[in-house]
């Protein structure tokens, strides 16, 4: 890359963005780990000033749509004792969120939905996960509905605003869970993948979004969810705070459909990569739709290319050939949005643009459904081939910046998916694929709202992608940027 390229797009803190600061007690999620195991904090401290924070943030940011106040501090409490009698599980005592499409004891999964939902009477076997971390659960983050867009709004909450500028998303589908963990109100938090939802939040929000492979972390009570498009991921500030929340809920329950093989991301994260051989790709898959590569953007991911360079890593322009990878998506994703909203209470009252992808659904979700499942080996064989040549894949995570609140409401389903997919061309082949992908923080634009860059991996990956982060975190020190 050339020495242009790695100053093309400001990688500073906007006008506004504070450094972090030890004033109001630990805020990482390693921090507040280790903090609790020393006694130098409670879990009840924590969980209070995490609800505190929620209800101030609420009526602005609205990035929760159930907050467990009493529940969460009933578990304070618990933990503080387990803490007092020497329990050292890896998140006793720490305040967390999960999306709200995943199952919480004695809570509704209204997964974006408006309508009068049942609690559920078991958690899903991520949140059980958590919990046998040890992690307190102070509620569940805001989805648009059936987790579809990458915008966070809908006629059931309202809208879900970024904490860097309220007037943008926080993208979505997981923009609750972003917006929560960039505002400081959570220190990490869960989200879901199914077109890119954890990586488009994350990188709209200057986070660290990680998108596992298939099967890391469980979806169970669905062996998998939406065919296979969508796993469970993090969202974090730090390379080290996602790292332990993916070993945490990571695990299979004994009726998933996948099982890769163990890993130890908070090892990873603590090791230097070797040199890499990284491919530097701007091309998007064909969907027969306009798109175009916003020029902040791709500034933003060819500094960061230079910066890779400067820490050692080769980098050379190379496309993986994604070939026709696009109509394998869509039977996948609108069977599994008609999958869920059948379990809806009162399908009247979901947006017209669900009930076109659940009518799309209807017709591809026989003979194309079960085309597109025996299509992804050989798409897989296909697009990693270039694995043969590079170690990892850098791409934007959007070709877009932030979108403004509002932008595509009001419009129909072809209007909606065309100027989606727009806005975030970039990560859903990987979902096709089921390999995991990590984004990292890329910068800003001149108005100060974040990018991000996606490291993208074949099968079973993380330990590489989540050591090259690190090191990358390390030199360009994002964790010292938050919204003011």
């Amino acid at each position: 890359m050339s020495e242009s390229s790695e100053s093309s797009a400001s990688a500073t803190a906007p006008a506004g963005a504070t450094a972090t600061s030890g004033a109001g007690g630990p805020s990482g999620l390693v921090e507040m780990a280790a903090a609790l195991a020393e006694g130098l904090v409670s879990s009840r401290q924590l969980t209070e000033r995490s609800l505190r924070r929620i209800a101030a943030a609420q009526p602005e940011l609205n990035a929760f749509r159930t907050v467990r106040a009493e529940a969460a501090l009933a578990e304070a409490d618990a933990a503080d004792r387990r803490l007092a009698a020497g329990d050292r599980r890896p998140l006793l005592g720490v305040p967390l969120a999960v999306k709200d499409d995943m199952d919480v004891t004695g809570e509704p999964t209204a997964f974006g939905c408006a309508g009068d939902f049942p609690p559920k009477t078991a958690d899903s076997e991520a949140v059980r996960r958590l919990r046998a971390a040890g992690a307190v659960i102070v509620g569940k983050t805001q989805t648009p509905e059936l987790g579809q867009w990458p915008f966070t709004e809908g006629e059931a909450f309202g809208e879900t605003r970024n904490p860097w500028n309220p007037a943008y998303t926080p993208g979505g589908s997981s923009g609750g869970s972003a917006a929560a963990v960039a505002a400081g109100l959570v220190p990490a938090a869960l989200g879901s993948d199914g077109a890119g939802s954890v990586r488009i939040p994350a990188a709209w929000t200057h986070l660290i979004g990680v998108k596992p492979q298939r099967g890391r972390i469980s979806t169970w009570p669905e062996p998998e969810s939406f065919h296979g498009l969508t796993v469970n991921g993090v969202l974090a500030r730090t390379v080290a705070d996602a790292a332990l929340l993916l070993d945490a809920a990571s695990g299979p329950h004994p009726e998933d459909l996948h099982r890769p093989a163990r890993i130890s991301a908070v090892e990873a994260a603590r090791r230097a990569p070797r040199r890499l051989r990284i491919a530097l790709s701007f091309a998007m898959p064909f969907t027969a739709t306009p798109k175009s590569l916003d020029p902040e953007v791709r500034s933003a991911v060819e500094r960061l290319a230079g910066r890779l360079e400067s820490l050692g890593h080769e980098v050379v322009p190379e496309d993986p050939r994604y070939g026709p990878i696009g109509l394998t998506f869509v039977p996948r994703a609108t069977t599994g949005v008609r999958d869920w909203a059948s379990r809806v209470p009162d399908r009247a009252l979901l947006d017209p643009r669900t009930h076109e992808a659940v009518r799309t659904g209807r017709i591809l979700g026989g003979l194309p459904l079960r085309i597109s499942r025996r299509a992804e080996s050989v798409l897989r064989r296909r697009v990693g081939e270039v694995f043969g040549r590079f170690d990892v894949v850098l791409t934007p995570t959007t070709a877009t910046p932030p979108l403004r609140i509002g932008a595509l409401t009001g419009l129909g389903a072809m209007a909606t998916d065309r100027a989606m997919i727009a806005a975030c061309p970039y990560a859903w082949t990987w979902n096709v694929l089921g390999w995991p992908g990590v984004n990292v923080p890329a910068g800003f634009t001149a108005s100060g709202l974040p990018l991000g860059a996606q490291l993208l991996g074949p099968a079973e990956s993380e330990p590489t992608l989540l050591a090259l982060a690190a090191q990358m975190e390390a030199a360009e020190g994002w964790v010292a940027k938050r919204p003011g």
